[in-house]
Formats: C-alpha cells, sequence, structure tokens
C-alpha cells in the first residue's frame, strides 16, 4: 500500500486550497461591488427662495421658502429622487418623489420620460384628500449655444385629490450661458389646460399661460444666486398667488 498523508496534514492541505479560492472570489465581489456603485451617482441640493412659484402661482403665499432635494441616478439612465419645499397651505409641506429614464438617444438628444408623486404629509382631514401622481416626458437638445428642454405632464383625472377631473401642462424652457460672464440667461413658457384644480385660476375655461424670464449667477461652481420675472395670463391676478413678481434664490448643489 501507498504511504497516506497524516489526517491533520491532509484538513491543513484543504483549508489552505479553500482559503486560496475564497480570495480571488472576494476579490471580485469586491471589485463588482466597487464596480456598482461608480455606476451610482448620488447628488442633491438646498435652496432658499423669496417664493416658490409653481407654474406660475404661487405656493408659498408671497412668502420665502426653504427647498431640497436628494437623488441617485444609475449609468443605464434610471434615476429616483426625492424633492420638498415649505408651502403655505396643506399643512405648510411639500414633498415630490420621482423616478424616471433619461437618456441621450442620439447626438444633442436627450429623452427623459417618469412620474412624480406629489405628497401634503402635515395636511389635516379637514383638507380632504391632496396627494396624486403626474407622468411626464421631456425632450431636450442644444441649438448652437441654446438649450432648450421641451416637456409635457399630464394627471389623470379618477385619483382622489383630483376627482373625475384631469389636467395637462405643456412647458418650453430655454437657457444660455453670456460669454465672457458668469450668467446664465433663463426663459420659460407652459401652458395649463384641464379641470382640476391644477390649472383653475379665475373664470371658467380653466386654462392659462404662465412664463418668466431670468438670470442665473454662478458665484462657484456649486453656489447658484437667481433672480427672475414671472407672471400669468390670469386676470384680474390675485396678489401672492397669480400676480407678475420677481423671484429671487439661492441654490446650493452637491
Amino acid at each position: 500500500m501507498r504511504n497516506s498523508l497524516p489526517k491533520k496534514t491532509l484538513l491543513g492541505l484543504s483549508a489552505l486550497l479553500m482559503a486560496s479560492a475564497a480570495v480571488p472570489a472576494m476579490a471580485q465581489d469586491e471589485a463588482a461591488s466597487e464596480e456598482s456603485a461608480s455606476s451610482i451617482t448620488i447628488s442633491g441640493s438646498a435652496a432658499v427662495t423669496s417664493d416658490y412659484r409653481f407654474r406660475g402661482v404661487a405656493q408659498s403665499g408671497g412668502d420665502f421658502a426653504i427647498q431640497g432635494s436628494i437623488g441617485a441616478s444609475h449609468e443605464s439612465g434610471f434615476y429616483v429622487g426625492t424633492w420638498g419645499s415649505s408651502i403655505n397651505f396643506a399643512g405648510g409641506t411639500e414633498i415630490d418623489v420621482y423616478g424616471g429614464w433619461s437618456k441621450e438617444v442620439a447626438s444633442g438628444l436627450t429623452v427623459d420620460v417618469g412620474m412624480t408623486y406629489y405628497i401634503y404629509p402635515d395636511a389635516g382631514v379637514a383638507t380632504g384628500p391632496t396627494d396624486f401622481f403626474e407622468p411626464y416626458a421631456k425632450i431636450s437638445t442644444t441649438i448652437g449655444p441654446v438649450e432648450g428642454v421641451f416637456g409635457v405632464a399630464y394627471a389623470w383625472g379618477g385619483q382622489s385629490a383630483l376627482a373625475d377631473e384631469s389636467n395637462v401642462y405643456v412647458s418650453g424652457d430655454l437657457s444660455t450661458a453670456i460669454p465672457g460672464t458668469p450668467l446664465t440667461a433663463t426663459a420659460h413658457l407652459g401652458y395649463s389646460d384641464g379641470d382640476s384644480f391644477l390649472s383653475t385660476l379665475q373664470g371658467t375655461d380653466n386654462n392659462y399661460l404662465d412664463w418668466s424670464v431670468g438670470l442665473d449667477y454662478a458665484i462657484t461652481d456649486k453656489l447658484t444666486f437667481g433672480v427672475k420675472y414671472t407672471d400669468t395670463d390670469d386676470a384680474p391676478a390675485q396678489k401672492d398667488f397669480t400676480d407678475s413678481s420677481i423671484l429671487a434664490t439661492l441654490s446650493v448643489s452637491f
């Protein structure tokens, strides 16, 4: 018979072989984990504004509002995030949770589709249903020095906060850097059409235009101060609701 190795030696060799096999496996797992982490980008922002206007309509009653956001995006184009602001109704807080997919589908052309869930967590029972979903789609492109974003959002009827009413919002935004300066000029035009509270201002036609023009000053690559003039075609305009206003916003991104 051939001489056999002692049992302790065999056990020791087996353990060594198992450990040797585990080392590259662990290294691969760590590399995969690092690669997965590097494919995800976390970003956020914080801001204070002299008046929070949503589609031309004041949400903070002409008073200052504090806002913030945080989001995560994957290299595949999928993203999720949340944005919040102080308001002067429905308990004083709005939180928007959103998710979607954004990708450059052709040179200089980016498509963005997703959905926003508007939440008013402090709204009392007396306020009634407040939360609702709104899908959206956007197309972004660059024409020379001008960047443009064109979008549509649709809040369908049947949701508890909207009853049987619905609303469509179409918008266009343009921006361009002013050469030789830290300034960026912006312009916005939006049209709201529907029967829900999202488009009801004055009268009974339940549709309106809103627009704004402004300048953003890049104090640093993370800190921005912006000023813009905003207005709607609501007549007669209501003070601190739909009247024309000059807004100032200081924001930081990270």
